[in-house]
């Protein structure tokens, strides 16, 4: 199963004395600091749960699959995502 936004705002509602508004803006804020963190190239670390990271990918060589011709694929900046030690002894 999958969770959504709207369901962490639920839970966070159910789980608190807060109004369903105030964890609306709560949770959209979290995402909001942790997306502006990552995009100035600062990691975010939750600790229990895991850290996302901005990795650097250089050009590189690349080929159409379609005709075979090739190509250069631009540098870009990708997100990863490691989980703890302790979510990963959870989940196993």
């Amino acid at each position: 199963m999958t969770i959504t936004k709207a369901e962490l705002v639920k839970i966070l509602h159910s789980n608190t004395d807060l109004p369903k508004e105030k964890c609306g803006r709560a949770v959209e804020n979290m995402f909001e600091l942790m997306k502006e963190k990552l995009e100035q190239g600062n990691d975010v670390l939750i600790s229990g749960f895991g850290k996302w990271s901005v990795n650097s990918k250089n050009p590189r060589k690349g080929r159409n699959p379609q005709t075979g011709e090739a190509l250069m694929l631009d540098a870009r900046r990708e997100v990863t995502f490691k989980c703890s030690k302790k979510m990963k002894e959870s989940v196993n």
